[in-house]
């Protein structure tokens, strides 16, 4: 395989990685909206064969390593450079003493999925991804949850990174009203909105259906939420599969893949 480099990334690299991202899926890619944060975040890191020919982001939280990002010149895939990155990443948290290591793959990127197993990576969950349309709604009659009616799961989504969600967070984002739930009707259906770190005028919202009823509740008070606040998007995180609705569209499956370190 030859003498590779790990190191990390300046902003003078900028160039040379976009140049090998721009065609990663048919749409194109999102690096180049990221890259400044990443960049500005620390832990972005390269791997070099006399030029930069892949790339991945590590952000370091509560116990766990959120691994993001990683892509790999064309030219140079198939010959394990991915893994080269995520093990060094590994190594790193380890030195922090972090437990886990957890990454998120399209259920249909078969190669990646193999990847991360070889590399004692597990399905942990599988979540979907709803795009909404913000729209004025004024048919809703969800509540504001505080820290105590939230006990639904060990994570939430904030910029596309599943985060731990313990006590002290839960009360953080009660506080900011960032919790609610409706419980008309059946099991309470829960949703925690947070705004985008990295992309404008973005809502992420990771969703908790319960009853169908009580999601249909939640997502037409996220409608209003968003068109009151001139969101741009809406982008929904969720477990479970939504009802059909003309302006929510399914876009992806993925898997939330995790790693024990230690």
């Amino acid at each position: 395989m030859g003498t590779i480099v790990i190191r990390d990334a300046i902003n003078s690299d900028k160039f040379s990685v976009l140049n090998f991202c721009k065609d990663t899926f048919s749409w194109g890619d999102y690096i180049q909206d990221v890259w400044d944060y990443w960049l500005s975040e620390d832990n972005l890191f390269l791997i070099e064969k006399q030029y930069p020919v892949g790339m991945c982001h590590a952000f370091f939280s509560k116990n766990q390593v959120w691994i993001e990002g990683i892509r790999i010149n064309s030219n140079f895939r198939r010959q394990g450079l991915a893994s080269e990155l995520v093990k060094h990443i590994e190594l790193l948290a380890k030195e922090k003493q972090i437990s886990f290591s957890f990454m998120l793959i399209d259920n249909e990127n078969s190669l990646s999925l193999s990847m991360a197993k070889s590399l004692n990576y597990h399905i942990f969950q599988t979540w979907n991804f709803y795009s909404l349309l913000p729209h004025v709604n004024n048919n809703h009659k969800i509540q504001f949850s505080n820290v105590l009616n939230y006990t639904k799961t060990s994570h939430y989504v904030k910029s596309w990174r599943w985060l731990v969600l313990d006590e002290e967070t839960s009360l953080s984002l009660s506080n900011q009203n960032k919790i609610i739930f409706s419980d008309m009707s059946g099991d309470i259906s829960t949703a925690i909105l947070t705004d985008s770190e990295h992309f404008d005028k973005t809502l992420i919202v990771t969703l908790f259906s319960g009853s169908q009823n009580n999601t249909l509740d939640l997502v037409s008070y996220i409608q209003n939420y968003g068109a009151e606040k001139n969101y741009k998007k809406i982008q929904i995180l969720t477990k479970e599969k939504l009802p059909l609705l003309n302006t929510l569209e399914h876009k992806i499956t993925f898997n939330l893949m995790q790693n024990f370190l230690y």
